[in-house]
């Protein structure tokens, strides 16, 4: 299917939805969603990076290395659906705007407990700062509200590119702090997190700017976009929307497996490269570095990737996404040396990006626009579930088995979609397009 870039005009005898341009109007929003993406999530990266040392500084105890990255997938678990439910009440914007704020109080807890030496403070501002980060993931909601059906993952990817120019943002304050905490007598894994803030209050500003509602325009796509005739609704009364409803789709079930299983991987391998890396005398900055390539990974290619699940359809981009996230792993955990390691993670991330911009488009697809935040909400709960016990179980295996008892976690939590596949080849035919 022709995809054509994003301000491209057309002529009246080409008017099918596939040629269609996005909107000025829609252009703007997502400007503006990606650049709030692009002040806001340098703080999420020191939440990985620096997480699971932090938690090994104040505990002393190896075992508890994956904690941090448990309290980001609990908080994820718990809040994902509620504010799923607050965007599909009352708009987007008012339950990303809860998540900024949140985020903002929460990234200052956690700074302020390395200060303190407070394993409890460190808990819970993790739990708060993760809580208010997750809630604006409804921001890749708005984007697939705002884009035509055919267009949605590539809208994925515009909200994502945001969060790679942010990376930028993130060893440069670390290597300020790095210097500056001597002069001021402060724990140099506390000080970037109070620097935080000052980054969230202009991603809260973007989103004020935000106009109308991505859910409004949502519902009235055909408003927004002259010439689109939107598909006839089912017949028969409505139906609310249920889990069980979800659940029992075969292409839904495979897409939440997919995102889950590549959560559950990258879980693994983000504290994995955190104590290889620090274990092999790297400083903070390189550590930052290494995770920065990851980071790019996750989101230099999700235009492209979004762009080619459009064309292609979701399943058959998620399954290559989960080999190149099992290979990453593999190099994660069994190799040596910086680049090798730094180059598993960056294929991890390449990974989860495919894999989640196509699961999450085909999710939002099967959905009305009153339901998605719900449905993706459903989404982000799974996968936050096994975000906590890849989280967990990362720190005794370590210590039970060392790095390759690990490296064998992260490969077996990839498996689930590709035995699926080997056992339902149909599952390749399930994409929609």
């Amino acid at each position: 299917m022709r995809c054509l870039p994003i301000g491209a005009a057309i002529s009246p005898l080409d008017a099918s939805p596939a040629s269609l341009p996005v909107p000025p109007l829609i252009r703007r929003n997502i400007t503006l969603f990606s650049l709030c993406q692009t002040f806001t999530g340098a703080g999420f990266q020191f939440a990985y990076g620096f997480g699971p040392l932090m938690v090994v500084q104040l505990t002393g105890s190896a075992a508890l290395a994956g904690l941090s990255v448990a309290l980001i997938g609990f908080s994820r678990f718990l809040i994902a659906y509620p504010v799923g439910k607050i965007t599909d009440t009352w708009g987007r914007r008012p339950g990303i705007m809860l998540g900024l704020v949140l985020a903002a109080i929460g990234s200052f807890i956690t700074g302020y407990s390395m200060q303190l030496q407070s394993a409890w403070v460190l808990v819970l501002g993790l739990l708060v700062f993760s809580a208010g980060m997750n809630a604006t993931q409804q921001m890749r909601v708005a984007a697939t509200d705002m884009f035509l059906p055919h267009r949605r993952a590539e809208a994925l990817g515009y909200v994502a590119m945001g969060s790679l120019f942010g990376l930028i943002l993130s060893p440069l304050i670390v290597g300020l702090s790095e210097r500056l905490a001597k002069d001021w007598g402060m724990d140099p894994l506390g000080l970037p997190w109070l620097m935080v803030p000052a980054l969230i209050l202009p991603g809260m500003v973007l989103v004020t700017m935000v106009r109308p509602d991505p859910k409004e325009i949502g519902m009235n796509l055909a408003h927004y976009y002259p010439g689109y005739v939107p598909p006839p609704r089912k017949p028969g009364p409505a139906v609310s929307f249920t889990w069980g409803d979800m659940l029992s789709r075969p292409g839904i079930r495979f897409a939440l497996i997919v995102n889950a299983s590549g959560q559950g991987n990258m879980t693994i391998v983000m504290v994995l490269t955190s104590l290889v890396l620090n274990a092999q005398g790297y400083s903070l900055t390189e550590i930052a570095v290494s995770h920065m390539f990851h980071t790019i990974g996750m989101f230099a290619f999700t235009i492209p990737l979004g762009r080619l699940a459009d064309r292609i359809g979701n399943v058959r981009l998620m399954i290559p996404g989960v080999v190149i996230a099992l290979f990453g792993a593999v190099l994660v955990a069994f190799t040596t040396g910086y680049w090798l390691v730094t180059l598993g993670t960056f294929l991890v991330g390449i990974g989860w990006a495919a894999g989640n911009v196509a699961a999450t488009a085909e999710i939002a697809d099967a959905f009305e626009t009153h339901e998605r935040g719900r449905a993706i909400g459903v989404n982000e709960t799974v996968a936050g579930g096994v975000n906590v016990v890849a989280a967990l179980i990362t720190g005794p295996l370590m210590v039970a088995g060392g790095l390759p008892a690990t490296g064998i976690g992260a490969v077996l939590f990839a498996l689930p979609p590709l035995l699926m596949v080997m056992v339902a080849p149909r599952l390749i035919r399930v994409a929609s397009r």
